[in-house]
């Protein structure tokens, strides 16, 4: 068995730095969604619902693009639908899946949020960062994401 690659001073403080960004931006936004009436949650499936040209889509596929477990999906699923912003309805192709769609509601709330939002994103990251940096952490974002599990 090989030793522990400890960190070096400079690896750490990066690490500190990204763990700190990690927890910091989206507790932030996700305070600023909750005063626009949605959870992080929710927005996240809405927009990712609003992506699709019908605005619907399979469990199994969705869970995997939100990279949630199809358990996790389908209990917030049903909290949103008793809401009336999702509906659900049986898969023709997989009998235990369901097939998850946006409701005119849904979608209008997500319109309603979305500059909110938007304004958040910018205040809270986007606009503290040069077109030179945005592209940087774009590439290195990228790369980190995916890798394999």
């Amino acid at each position: 068995m090989t030793g522990t690659r400890w960190l070096s001073t400079d690896e750490e403080r990066a690490w500190r730095a990204v763990r700190r960004l990690l927890t910091v931006v989206p507790s932030r936004l996700a305070r600023d969604l909750n005063q626009l009436g949605l959870s992080t949650a929710d927005y996240e499936v809405l927009s990712t619902l609003s992506e699709k040209p019908d605005r619907r889509w399979g469990l199994k596929d969705f869970a995997e693009k939100m990279q949630w477990s199809r358990s996790r999906l389908s209990h917030h699923a049903a909290r949103m639908e008793a809401r009336g912003l999702i509906e659900r309805e049986p898969d023709p192709s997989d009998a235990r899946g369901s097939i998850y769609h946006l409701t005119d509601q849904g979608f209008e709330i997500l319109a309603e949020a979305a500059p909110g939002h938007l304004d958040s994103v910018r205040g809270r990251f986007i606009d503290h960062l040069s077109a030179d940096e945005l592209a940087v952490l774009e590439r290195i974002s990228t790369r980190i994401a995916d890798l394999p599990d």
